[in-house]
């Protein structure tokens, strides 16, 4: 796509003047590499209908039929997955690796959702007097608002399991990252997926979002962002009794006990908070370190922090790229002001692009609003601690609960400290977070729900219980 390239992807109308249209900048070049029409109000509700109709005759499909589809549109994105790469390193500055995963995790979700529709069962309840059997039928409209951070993978974790599910998915990408959404759903209709029944609303929170959470002919609201926003999603899905799935802020702990191998721990932490740029609600921002082998940790944390190679997002070589806008990195930048206890401090290129160095800070105090605070950037702190209690208090001391990590050769304590530990997702010896085949949600202001793993379609769904009568008539 060459600059200010219009985009056609949903039932936005292109005849819109430059009020009802976003530029998308390469975070990397800020270069504008495409102009996208924004969806009103009316285009939310003209496509609430569309949607409708297609569902009817969607989950009126045979199982086997519509997991063929699925698979179908999977082997679609699969001969795609360079070029929707691609489109994820211009819009969202994401290293190519990277991007080769999203997409590779896009597909592997539609082919495991696929898999569900024919094992989406219900039960048999023994009962006196009668059958009992329940079954899972599916909500009808769906509305996944998916975020810049992680634009085309999160939009897969809902829509795919919802598709799967037997629903029609309307999908409302950030405004900074509409780009391979778009193009997701031309995807769907090439593999042979029902019009209107993925469908693709770009355009402002406030508009075409608030739009789609409000509207009656949406039965549930998928939504990964910030908790204030998350906040007043729910609230308004109160009004309507709305289902609604919450992946929101974190603000996760990564505990290095003195029993645990340091250097591996040392040697693995850059990457669990300056992946993405640390645009990411699992990042391990809070390294707690016990005080003994504190400065042993801090000396090997040094060099691998300035070998995590900074640079552009095209380089295969490239491991961190640039953040998502400006405004994005002035809010990282007022976290570090001047006088800020700066321990470690990276590097990164100079000239256009929203580019931030890799920083690690030593705050005086576990309060402080760096150690509390989601910067959403690639700035971590370092807290030591005493003992196996300290390390709990002070990986529980916040409002989030998303994810974690600890390293330690002590099973005993891994089971223990993982028990204790308020969030939703725990690795020991490792930094992973998310399988797209293992549940996925968060703790607290985390979120509310789960999604990914075996019970993604029956989130999707309602349960319906039938019990018929055995006894004779007389």
């Amino acid at each position: 796509m060459g600059r200010d390239t219009p985009l056609r992807g949903g039932p936005v109308n292109p005849r819109r003047t430059q009020l009802y249209e976003h530029h998308v900048l390469n975070p990397a070049t800020e270069e504008v590499i495409a102009t996208v029409p924004a969806s009103t109000p009316a285009d939310v509700d003209a496509a609430v209908l569309r949607a409708a109709k297609a569902q009817e005759s969607w989950s009126a499909l045979a199982p086997g039929d519509r997991a063929r589809l699925l698979r179908r549109f999977a082997a679609t994105v699969d001969g795609h997955l360079e070029e929707l790469a691609q489109l994820e390193v211009r819009e969202a500055g994401h290293p190519i690796g990277n991007a080769r995963w999203e997409a590779g995790n896009a597909r592997d979700l539609l082919d495991y959702a696929a898999g569900g529709v024919e094992r989406l069962n219900g039960s048999q309840i023994p009962v006196s007097g009668g059958l009992n059997v329940t079954f899972h039928e599916p909500l009808g409209v769906v509305a996944v608002i998916a975020p810049w951070n992680f634009p085309l993978p999160i939009a897969a974790w809902g829509t795919a399991p919802a598709l799967a599910a037997g629903n029609a998915v309307l999908l409302k990408p950030a405004e900074t990252t509409p780009l391979t959404a778009l193009r997701l759903a031309e995807l769907a209709l090439e593999a042979g997926l029902p019009e209107g029944l993925f469908q693709v609303l770009p355009g402002a929170g406030p508009v075409a979002g608030n739009a789609l959470v409000e509207h009656p002919g949406v039965a549930k609201v998928v939504f990964t962002g910030s908790t204030a926003v998350g906040k007043r999603i729910m609230a308004k899905c109160a009004a309507g009794v709305k289902r609604v799935t919450l992946e929101l802020g974190g603000k996760s702990p990564n505990i290095v006990f003195a029993d645990g191998d340091v250097e591996q721990a040392a040697a693995a932490a850059p990457g669990s908070f300056l992946d993405n740029t640390g645009q990411d609600c699992c990042a391990r921002t809070r390294i707690l370190v016990q005080r003994e082998v504190h400065d042993r940790f801090m000396e090997l944390l040094e060099p691998a922090v300035h070998a995590f190679t900074v640079g552009d997002p095209a380089d295969p070589a490239t491991r961190m790229g640039p953040l998502i806008s400006a405004a994005q990195r002035e809010r990282v930048r007022s976290y570090v002001p001047e006088d800020a206890p700066v321990a470690i401090r990276g590097t990164c290129p100079a000239g256009r692009g929203f580019w931030y160095p890799a920083t690690v800070l030593t705050p005086s105090s576990p309060d402080d609003a760096t150690a509390v605070d989601e910067i959403f950037g690639p700035v971590a702190v370092v807290i030591p601690f005493e003992d196996e209690a300290d390390a709990v208090r002070l990986a529980n001391a916040t409002r989030y609960g998303l994810s974690g990590s600890l390293w330690t050769r002590d099973i005993g304590r891994a089971l223990r400290v993982s028990r204790a530990v308020a969030a939703g997702n725990l690795s020991v010896n490792s930094h992973s977070s998310v399988r797209y085949w293992t549940p996925f949600g968060g703790f607290g202001e985390s979120g509310l729900g789960r999604e990914l793993g075996p019970g993604a379609l029956t989130a999707f769904t309602e349960t319906k219980n039938v019990f018929i009568s055995t006894e004779e008539s007389t």
